[in-house]
Formats: C-alpha cells, sequence, structure tokens
C-alpha cells in the first residue's frame, strides 16, 4: 500500500515539559482516514506537525503534495470577508479590473486560470447550504458554524492533495453536518480528519486510533473498527476468565500443600513423642521432610506468582474505557412537579404550532435542536436568568439549577478538584466527596490535583462532578452542546452520568447518536423567524 503522510519517529513536548509524542511512527493511506483516540492523545497536535504549524523535536514528516489544514478553533479577523477566507480575494479584484479595462499584464497573472473563480466558490457555498451568504459579507456577521462551513468551502474550492480536518463538525447545526458528511464522502484526495462524529466516521476508508503514544491503522469505517474490538475485547475477557481459573487452582493447589504440610509435621512430632524408631532416624526423616515441603511450597508459590501475572497481562490485554458508575437519587423530580414555565415567547414570523408558552413538568429530557444561529444558547442563558427578553416570564419551579456552558468553562484552575466539588457543596464532607468523585474516576490523588493540570478527559469528570454533585442537587439541567471536543469515550462516559440523572433535562446538541442515548421524551425545535415549536424525533 502506498502512504500519501508518513511520520517517523515523531516527538513533541510542550513548553512546560508535557510529552505529548515521543518516538511516534504512523502512515496514512492516498484515501480518507478517521484519526481517532481520546481527549489528550495527541491527535491535533499530530494535524499540527503534520501541517507544519509545529515543528516537532525529532523525527521527521513526509507528505506526498500541497497541505490543506483546517483547524478545530478558527482565529479569524472580524473585518474579512467571505472572500478573504476563500482566498479569492485578490483573483476576484483583477477580474473586476479587467472588466472595468484594466487589462493589465499585472491583472492577467493575478486572475491566471481563475477566470471561473466566482462561479466555482458561489457553486462550493450552495454545496454546503451557504448560498444566502454574499461574497463580501464580513466574518463578523457570520455564526460560528457558518465560519466554519465557509474555511471547509476555502478547502474545497483549493482542492489540496492532502486535506487535514480537525473537529469540523463542532458547531454545525444538522443539516450542515450532512452536507458536510456528503462533502467529505465525495472527496477523492488524501483526507485526514480528526473528530468524535459516528456518522462522518463511518464514511471514511481507514481508522487510525491513536492511544497509548501508538497509531493503530485499520482499513474500514468505525463501525467495522468497533466490530473487531469487540471480538478482540472478547476473545481478551475469556483469556481472563481462563488466567482467573489458573490462579484459584494454584491458591487452592498451595493450601493444599501446607495442608500436606502440616499433617506431615503433626505426624513427626506423634512418632518423636513416642519414640518408636531411633534419634538419628527420625532426625534424618525430619529434615528430609523439611526440604521436601520447602521445595513444593517454593514450587507452589512460583505457580501462584507466574498465575497472578499471567491474569494481570490477560486484564491488560482487554480493551475499553472506564465507566462512570453514579447514582443521583437526590436529583429525582416527581411526574407531576412543574420544573419551569416560560410564558410570552414570540416570534417575528410565527408558524402553526409555534409556543407561546413551555411548561417542563417532572423528568422530562428535552432535546432543543435548530440551524445556527437560531438563538438556541440565548434561550437557555434566559433560563437561567440572564438577558430574559422583554415581555418573556421565567420561573422556575425547583431548587437547584444548573447550565453548562458549551466551552466547560466553570472550573476554577487554581484550585483542587476536591475544592471545585466543595464550592458547590459547601456542607459535605470530604469524604463524601472523595466517594464521589471516585465514581466519576476521579481517585486519589487525581482528585487533590489542581483543576488546571487536568487532562481533557479527566477535566471534563470533574465538571460533570461539579455539576451533579451540587447542593441543592440540581433538579434542572441545561446542557448546551456538551459533546463538542469531547471524544467518544468522554461522550460515553456523559451519557452514562445523565442515565443516573432523575431530574428534568434541556439539551441542546446537533449531535444525533448521543441524543437517542438519552432516552430524549420531547423533541423541541428553535427557528429565528419562526420561533420555538414541538417537532419529530431527529434520526
Amino acid at each position: 500500500m502506498s502512504f500519501a503522510i508518513v511520520c517517523s519517529d515523531l516527538s513533541f513536548a510542550w513548553a512546560d515539559g508535557t510529552v505529548v509524542l515521543d518516538g511516534l511512527d504512523a502512515a496514512f493511506g492516498t484515501g480518507r482516514t478517521g484519526l481517532i483516540g481520546v481527549n489528550g492523545s495527541g491527535k491535533s497536535t499530530l494535524l499540527k506537525i503534520i501541517a507544519g504549524e509545529l515543528r516537532p523535536a525529532s523525527g521527521t514528516v513526509t507528505v506526498d503534495g500541497e497541505i490543506g489544514y483546517l483547524p478545530q478553533n478558527l482565529v479569524l479577523d472580524g473585518a474579512a470577508t467571505v472572500s478573504d477566507l476563500l482566498g479569492i480575494s485578490a483573483t476576484r479584484a483583477a477580474l473586476h479590473a479587467i472588466e472595468r479595462g484594466e487589462a493589465t499584464e499585472e491583472n492577467f497573472t493575478a486572475v491566471g486560470d481563475g477566470w471561473d473563480v466566482e462561479e466555482r466558490a458561489r457553486a462550493e457555498l450552495d454545496r454546503l447550504g451557504l448560498d444566502h451568504l454574499g461574497l463580501d459579507r464580513t466574518v463578523a456577521t457570520l455564526s460560528g458554524g457558518e465560519a466554519v462551513m465557509v474555511g471547509l468551502a476555502a478547502q474545497f474550492l483549493a482542492r489540496p492533495a492532502v486535506l487535514l480536518l480537525d473537529e469540523p463538525t463542532n458547531n454545525l447545526d444538522l443539516d450542515a453536518r450532512r452536507r458536510l458528511h456528503d462533502a467529505v464522502a465525495s472527496w477523492t484526495g488524501v483526507l485526514v480528519v480528526v473528530s468524535h462524529d459516528r456518522e462522518l466516521l463511518d464514511r471514511v476508508d481507514e481508522i487510525a486510533d491513536l492511544r497509548d503514544g501508538a497509531v493503530r491503522t485499520f482499513g474500514g469505517n468505525l463501525s467495522a473498527y468497533e466490530d473487531l474490538l469487540a471480538v478482540e475485547k472478547e476473545a481478551a475477557e475469556r483469556t481472563v476468565r481462563a488466567a482467573e481459573t489458573d490462579l484459584r487452582r494454584q491458591k487452592r493447589e498451595l493450601e493444599e500443600a501446607h495442608v500436606k504440610l502440616a499433617r506431615r509435621q503433626r505426624y513427626g512430632r506423634k512418632m518423636s513423642e513416642s519414640k518408636r524408631e531411633p534419634k538419628i532416624v527420625m532426625g534424618n526423616r525430619k529434615r528430609a521432610a523439611q526440604e521436601s515441603a520447602g521445595k513444593h511450597r517454593i514450587m507452589h508459590e512460583e505457580r501462584l506468582a507466574d498465575a497472578r501475572t499471567r491474569l494481570t497481562e490477560a486484564e491488560e490485554g482487554v480493551r475499553g474505557d472506564a465507566e462512570i458508575r453514579v447514582e443521583l437519587p437526590a436529583t429525582r423530580v416527581p411526574a407531576g412537579r412543574t420544573v419551569l414555565t416560560v410564558t410570552g415567547l414570540t416570534a417575528p414570523e410565527p408558524e402553526p404550532g409555534t409556543l407561546t408558552e413551555l411548561i417542563v413538568r417532572g423528568p422530562e429530557r428535552i432535546a432543543l435542536t435548530g440551524p445556527n444561529g437560531s438563538g438556541k444558547t440565548t434561550f437557555l442563558r434566559a433560563l437561567t436568568g440572564e438577558r430574559v427578553p422583554e415581555g418573556t416570564s421565567v420561573r422556575i419551579g425547583v431548587d437547584g439549577v444548573r447550565y453548562l456552558p458549551q466551552r466547560l468553562d466553570v472550573l476554577d484552575d487554581d484550585l483542587s478538584v476536591i475544592d471545585n466539588v466543595r464550592a458547590q457543596a459547601p456542607s459535605a464532607q470530604v469524604g463524601d466527596i472523595r466517594a464521589g468523585l471516585a465514581r466519576f474516576l476521579l481517585r486519589g490523588a487525581r482528585a487533590e490535583q489542581r483543576a488546571g493540570t487536568l487532562s481533557g478527559g479527566e477535566r471534563f469528570r470533574a465538571v460533570l462532578a461539579s455539576l451533579l454533585l451540587a447542593e441543592p442537587a440540581p433538579k434542572l439541567l441545561l446542557l448546551d452542546e456538551p459533546t463538542n471536543n469531547l471524544d467518544m469515550a468522554s461522550a460515553a462516559q456523559l451519557a452514562q452520568a445523565l442515565a443516573a440523572y432523575e431530574g428534568a433535562l434541556i439539551v441542546v446538541s446537533h449531535d444525533p447518536p448521543f441524543l437517542r442515548t438519552l432516552a430524549i421524551t420531547r423533541w423541541l425545535r428553535m427557528d429565528r423567524a419562526a420561533g420555538l415549536s414541538e417537532t419529530e424525533p431527529v434520526e
């Protein structure tokens, strides 16, 4: 197989000494590759090194062709235009100059083969659902999702030989995601995409899993890769069971050996006391018995140690990320209890079925969907009492309302994990907090660690713990795009924690597979013009 990207012996560490990659070897084929791995494993760093954004401490990167790169967090100039983002402003300026009669050699050189650049740009924008954007519109007027899609359009317009995408579906609404999925499926060049979007990863040709400092590549999409992992895990679990059986047998044989030795010692003492044999014979017999017993004991203890080693090795071979196991009975809300009442809802262009009032009762689980820029985040913030629109009334009928913003920035980086939770639950005992954190996989020294030093996955679980262990227990949770930037293991852990939550939940998300794990009971759609309305479940 030919490789378009070859990474040899790559090492990289941040300025504070944190090692991200150490002697990494990786190769990516000529098709579409989905690069996966847990938060903090180095996926984004690897893409930046390949793109030339970062320089490794050692090692080499060889790329066959021109590189296009779309980072996870676009840093944009608000005064720039859509045309600037697409990289066609100079060509357009020369075209327009020629149209005005300025037929200079400089203008013709600037145009080159780009006589149809505006038509091609419009075609790419239209394909990605951006037909409403003018080429001279400024970045400052775009939503986050629109800016990402324009960045994608720029890459598709440039058609680099190698395209690197880092979490391209973050902040995209469902329609934009589907358009992106189709664009990726039709990409004929080399593509490496870092993503936790399952539907996107089912459109690639191979999966590269960056884990424990090494890349493992599998030909096939994510579903096929997970099927392989399931088979491997089943085989590893069988090995664990066999090792456990062997360990129990070795323990039993060691115990039996101890019993036999004790019997021999009692027999020897009895013969000595009865003096049935000469003293020298009894002494020789005793020494022989002790030597035999010692060798027997050592043999069984060595076998036991070997069995324990085999069990440890077998357990390490069982693949799978730890699961959150937590019970949250204090969050329970009775079925008939009114949790939230919002009245005075208005819309510029209301359609039949538009809600003027929203009432949430009991442990309802509501998914709030809608296109980028429709006002979903603004609505959630209004429910917390922040910037309630004039004429609208928000009444909360329970204690404990907790809001999780998109950026997960709810921890004090200078405090330990324990102290962050104590700030939300001041009357809780430290021992109870430790026990609670352990159920969120933050045990021992991790609970004492400063929040600012946590890895991505650890920080996420600390945020969850501070949210769900708070006092009073949260009976209404407001979550805004909680799976943005989460690896699949963390997204699964979030779903596990929310499965134990027994209060009311309103979640904004463009992630249908994640929403399907939450047992959503009610679906709402937000539209900037038409307002809030009931809708069918998103498939």
